[in-house]
């Protein structure tokens, strides 16, 4: 068998007496694009920040290509890359002095040509010379793709990608999604809160609350173990309901 892309067992990651993240186990494979799905405050975003090495589990363990991310980080994360609609590049900085940074920073071969590549790809290329802090939320939104794009990874996280982005700009972005899994074997976490990313996006899902994965599989089977019409419903029921209980016969995920 090949080896997983991605292999999370039993993380648990404890704040003080509060535990975001409790007994998490999920494995991409290469090619894979998984979506973690859950309210705020189900955990996802602590389970990225440990995948990525920002912070340390509490028990549990992370392999990222075979690799024990606790030992040998640096070397992982040169094959990985990370955007969040929610984070910020220097905003004194312009777009393509940005990407110069980071492309810098990930040793990728021919940069300005590289550059020029991603900043098409997100239709983007009129804002190469702008200042980054000048730019809306979607062009900012843009930009941070642009930057996880650049070294072309072989494991993408993808933290609420189209939060920013008109209909049109999310369309684009869940094509380009499927397109650079088709054309580069890229592997993606993909957070939203987009029901229609996930559904059209993601070959699994894990649906996460309180911490833990309620439910591992692809959206017919979760939804039919939870007797839903839609990952929307389910989502509702799970944000206002507190504990949720299988509405179906229970199977190993």
């Amino acid at each position: 068998m090949p080896t997983p892309v991605l292999e999370v067992t039993d993380l648990v990651k404890e704040f003080g007496s509060v535990r975001s993240v409790d007994g998490l186990s999920l494995i991409i494979e290469k090619g894979d694009i998984l979506g973690l799905l859950g309210a705020n405050g189900a955990g996802k975003t602590t389970a990225i920040n440990m995948i990525l090495g920002i912070i340390s589990p509490t028990s549990g363990t992370i392999q990222v290509f075979g690799r024990d991310l606790a030992h040998e980080r640096i070397a992982i994360l040169r094959r990985m890359n990370f955007s969040s609609t929610y984070t910020h590049l220097p905003g004194n900085l312009r777009v393509w002095q940005n990407l110069n940074v980071f492309g810098r920073i990930y040793r990728v071969p021919h940069l300005k040509r590289r550059i020029d590549e991603v900043l098409e790809l997100l239709g983007i290329a009129q804002l190469k010379n702008r200042v980054t802090g000048d730019l809306s939320a979607g062009e900012s939104t843009k930009l941070n793709l642009c930057k996880a794009l650049l070294n072309k990874p072989e494991l993408l996280l993808l933290d609420e990608p189209t939060a920013s982005l008109d209909p049109d700009a999310a369309d684009t972005v869940r094509r380009l999604t499927l397109r650079i899994r088709e054309e580069d074997g890229t592997s993606i976490l993909y957070t939203s809160h987009n029901m229609r990313d996930v559904e059209e996006v993601c070959d699994r899902v894990v649906f996460m609350h309180e911490g833990k994965a309620l439910r591992t599989g692809t959206t017919r089977e979760i939804l039919d173990h939870f007797n839903e019409q839609s990952l929307e419903s389910l989502f509702i029921r799970v944000a206002r309901g507190g504990v949720i209980e299988s509405s179906a016969p229970s199977s190993e995920s």
